[in-house]
């Protein structure tokens, strides 16, 4: 449900000029209206970290959505004209796999209606919830383009693009905060299509050989923080271009342990190096502009560990390079 208590802000109205800030531009996502929202970010909440539970991390991402709401409500409008709100999808108790089916089905309707899915986070067991709504939204594209061209149905490509510390290939069941990219590994396996994992920003000293080893199992494309930093932008933003040709659809997420501790404290598990803001959002802004962007996710802030609101404002800012 649409709360309209956290789009609240300072009003600049004495000033001259465009004064507009994100909370004056963000209105309740009615689907019903889907004219209104085509082509427009939909902000779609998911308040859980039984995935983090379950992985033996820090809780408190449950809280995350409202408070990254509040992050960017009073950032300047700019060239934003209008966003919409979906509100929360809530886990109740312990039933992650029913939360993450709820998120699925409203990420699916939103693509359906034309807009762009923009999730927030929640552990990172909230990108298997995002991930089986993309290919709800793609599966059912592919029975309406091979009703209309009904010779062969070709095999889209995806790109899932992951900035993150951790692979989360961990294979363990039940699933949690860990295991989300696995499972979408598995399930492309199962249905015989395409999938290309990039992890950027992958510590060594933060995962296993074991994940390492399937990583390399699944042609996972992954480049360690040691080669994230500045310097290196230049040649993994031609990587990246790279990855953005061979593919036909592409889901970003970002978890936010990928940032440096001093930058993000507000995590499950803080990084000791971490990968520079500028870096990953300049990456995120070649995905923004690839048109082959589909949906996007953001993960792992936990308000309880935050200290002066740091991750707060670094996730808004990358947030608002997707609005």
């Amino acid at each position: 449900m649409f709360d309209a208590s956290v789009w609240t802000g300072r009003r600049d109205a004495g000033e001259g000029g465009d004064t507009a800030r994100l909370f004056e531009r963000v209105h309740d996502y009615d689907e019903s209206a889907h004219e209104r929202t085509i082509g427009a970010p939909v902000l779609i909440g998911f308040a859980c970290d039984e995935g983090v539970r379950r992985n033996q991390g820090r809780v408190g991402a449950a809280h995350a959505p409202r408070r990254l709401r509040h992050a960017l409500a009073g950032l300047p409008a700019h060239r934003v004209t209008q966003c919409f709100d979906a509100g929360d999808i809530v886990c109740e108790g312990v039933d992650l796999e029913g939360a993450q089916a709820a998120l699925g089905e409203q990420v699916k309707r939103v693509l359906t209606a034309g807009a762009r899915p923009i999730v927030l986070g929640g552990g990172h067991e909230v990108a298997w919830g995002t991930y089986c709504g993309l290919r709800g939204w793609l599966d059912a594209r592919a029975l309406t383009d091979s009703d209309s061209d009904s010779d062969v149905a070709v095999m889209r490509r995806l790109l899932v693009v992951n900035f993150d510390a951790h692979f989360d290939l961990r294979t363990t069941r039940p699933g949690n905060s860990g295991t989300p990219f696995d499972q979408i590994a598995r399930e492309c396996e199962a249905r015989e299509t395409p999938l290309t994992y990039a992890c950027f920003g992958v510590s060594e000293l933060a995962n296993t050989a074991a994940l390492f080893a399937r990583a390399e199992a699944i042609g996972a494309h992954y480049a360690l923080d040691l080669a994230m930093q500045e310097r290196h932008l230049g040649d993994r933003l031609a990587e990246l271009d790279r990855l953005i040709e061979g593919a036909d659809d592409i889901y970003l997420t970002i978890d936010l342990d990928v940032l440096p501790a001093g930058v993000a404290p507000g995590v499950s598990a803080p990084a000791a190096l971490g990968v520079p803001l500028a870096v990953v959002e300049a990456m995120v802004m070649r995905l923004r502009t690839s048109s082959k962007l589909r949906v996007a996710d953001i993960a792992e802030y936990n308000p309880e560990y935050d200290q002066d609101n740091r991750t707060a404002r670094a996730a808004a800012r990358l947030l608002y390079r997707l609005l």
